[in-house]
């Protein structure tokens, strides 16, 4: 037994080194750039330490579990020859070399893109000569050349002291072991070799560990100081590798691009990277109301009566949509939540099944929440689930919100299921933050997504429903939610100075499937209300790359703007496009045009006058809305590149 507890002592003594040296990295990395930290910031340094010691210890416990079980193995049935220990320190001082060479190469890489080392380095391969030469050349790069070597070295050097002292301690005969002894050999090899599994995932919850876990403040530097430069680099090649991320080939970069343009009405030269960057001017005095927006998950606009549902699921938005800005044509950029949220916050559209929020390197947005934090607004963000999930809390602290909220931040007995608390609470939990932060006069945009409608359905005991289907119950339970929201919301004092806007981050199948892509799927509900909003129904086509442009023109802003959106109080659309996993899709008031890919074929639906779907050929009309979606489609493409 004690053989196989001194071979356990000496993984464990590799493992603790291999943590302390990639710590000594990240504090080299600190010390070498912490001019990059924001000014009078109060973010705690020794935070992003520790989350970089829970990102090391990732990358540790991957390089740890083949000779933990190997060696182990052996150890149980008093197999311990120094051959093996001997195997496994050659297997770890290959390994940790390379991941000490990504740590030391990364200090100066994040000097230069402030972002840690990821995939985009392998591109750099088809320049061998150049590379090197850029390497050699450039002094500065010396210094950490030396730190590599040095601290390889010295790696080295004191792996090989632990197995000589293994190796002093353990012999290298033969032992047969009892029965009892090897089995509790068995055992702790078992549970050893768990949590070291349990290492590589990194945390207990839904998703195992992202480069999300890191974010913890407003600084940028000390986000990304507790990513593991290996980590970032592993995961960002997996990501590149994922059939969503395929590049798309409609049609000619320039030919989009320009096609785009024209299309929103864009003047003058357009800058290489921000291809559709105007200045939008507004005219007389902007107002800075509070901003608060509702995404709703899965209501499609099919469960309201107001668009021909029979049953009354949503009392709550049928009488919202007689006393607000509220659009009947309008269409969802995608079929996932991610799509809904950078649309509609950034007016950016969704390309069918990319996550255009994740990424090893978190995408860079500016939209709605910039915007409004140049104006000197306070952002918050609320969700019920965990705050990793869909690289959410990166995301956001990323792109202009100052606090996200998740379930990390809920009591347990909250918790309902694996998308965290129900609707009720998040409402109760967020009115609280929003009354907390009203409180300092600062202006604020609260964004708040719920989860209710969608699976599993959690329908609350005691909560009274006119329906007895649970894909019913639910839609009432989430309009309910919506409705007791309001009626706290009102007695605020903060109440009338601030704009609502309630909209789905995108549809579900309702009905009928009238097509490829059923229309129920995109088409959702909108309504803005509050001050300086006019009640009016608005019967043109809208999407929620529109949000954005027509909030900020209701408060008489003026901004640059990136995005695909149109005011739509000043300016109405011909036509709207938007994508499911499979299919983009471009429609007018005449007519729909799918198109698949993976199929390259198209699909053409005349539109009748009670909003039904008639198939049709190909013509000259199509070609047009063909066209329309290609170029949009395309020229994303390319901002998603050059980002």
């Amino acid at each position: 037994m004690k053989r196989y507890l001194h071979t356990l002592a000496y993984l464990l003594g590799i493992h603790l080194l291999g943590l302390f040296f990639l710590s000594a990295y990240r504090a080299v990395q600190f010390i070498a750039l912490h001019g990059m930290l924001q000014p009078n910031g109060e973010a705690s340094r020794l935070t992003a330490f520790v989350k970089g010691i829970w990102f090391d210890n990732v990358i540790a416990c991957y390089l740890m579990v083949v000779p933990l079980v190997v060696l182990l193995l052996a150890a149980s049935i008093g197999y311990c020859h120094r051959r093996l220990r001997r195997g496994a320190a050659i297997w770890f001082c290959v390994l940790y070399g390379v991941v000490l060479a990504v740590s030391a190469a990364n200090i100066p890489y994040f000097a230069y893109f402030f972002k840690n080392l990821d995939a985009s380095i392998f591109g750099w391969f088809g320049y061998v000569g150049t590379t090197t030469g850029m390497l050699v050349g450039e002094k500065s790069y010396w210094l950490y050349i030396l730190l590599f070597i040095l601290s390889i070295i010295a790696f080295v050097w004191l792996v090989r002291k632990l197995r000589r002292c293994a190796d002093k301690h353990i012999g290298e005969t033969f032992v047969r072991q009892n029965w009892k002894t090897l089995v509790a050999c068995l055992c702790i090899t078992l549970v050893t070799t768990g949590l070291c599994i349990f290492g590589i995932r990194g945390r207990t919850g839904y998703n195992p560990i992202k480069i999300s876990q890191a974010y913890y403040c407003n600084d940028p530097f000390l986000n990304q100081l507790g990513i593991n430069p290996a980590f970032n680099l592993f995961t960002s090649t997996l990501d590149g590798m994922r059939k969503e991320n395929t590049e798309l080939h409609l049609m000619p970069y320039n030919e989009a691009i320009s096609y785009t343009r024209d299309a929103l009405h864009i003047t003058g030269l357009a800058d290489s990277t921000t291809v559709l960057r105007r200045h939008i001017s507004a005219e007389g005095e902007t107002i800075r109301p509070n901003v608060v927006i509702i995404l709703m998950e899965s209501m499609s606009a099919n469960l309201l009566q107001t668009f021909g549902q029979e049953k009354c699921l949503t009392p709550t938005l049928d009488s919202l949509y007689h006393h607000s800005l509220a659009f009947t044509h309008f269409y969802s950029a995608g079929i996932h939540t991610n799509h809904g949220l950078t649309a509609s916050l950034y007016s950016f559209p969704a390309m069918m099944m990319r996550n255009l929020m994740k990424g090893t390197v978190t995408p860079h947005r500016s939209g709605l929440p910039t915007v409004l934090k140049q104006q000197g607004y306070h952002n918050l963000f609320f969700m019920t689930h965990e705050s990793q999930y869909d690289n959410m809390n990166a995301f956001f602290r990323t792109n202009g919100y100052d606090e996200v909220f998740a379930q990390e931040d809920y009591p347990s007995k909250e918790v309902v299921n694996s998308f965290g608390v129900p609707d009720k609470y998040l409402f109760e939990y967020a009115l609280t933050t929003i009354n907390r932060t009203a409180s300092t006069e600062q202006p604020f945009m609260a964004t708040i997504l719920t989860i209710s409608n969608h699976p599993p359905y959690i329908i609350p005991d005691g909560f009274k429903t006119r329906t007895k289907e649970p894909e019913t119950q639910i839609v009432e339970y989430a309009d309910r939610c919506i409705g007791d929201f309001l009626t706290q919301v009102r007695r605020q004092p903060w109440y009338d100075n601030t704009i609502f806007v309630i909209l789905a981050d995108h549809g579900k199948l309702v009905g009928q499937m009238d097509s490829e892509l059923p229309q129920s799927y995109n088409h959702i509900p909108c309504l803005i209300f509050g001050k300086g909003v006019e009640p009016y129904l608005y019967d043109g086509l809208g999407t929620q790359v529109d949000l954005m442009p027509t909030l900020l023109g209701i408060m008489n802003m003026s901004y640059d703007y990136d995005g695909f959106g149109v005011d739509l109080l000043r300016e109405q659309r011909n036509r709207v496009f938007y994508t499911s996993d499979t299919h983009m899709v471009a429609r007018d008031s005449a007519g729909v045009f799918l198109y698949s890919p993976k199929m390259e074929k198209d699909f053409c639906y005349n539109l009748g006058a009670d909003g039904q779907l008639h198939p049709t050929k190909f013509n000259n009309h199509f070609q047009q809305l063909r066209q329309y979606v290609f170029a949009m489609e395309q020229t994303a493409e390319f901002i998603c590149r050059k980002n």
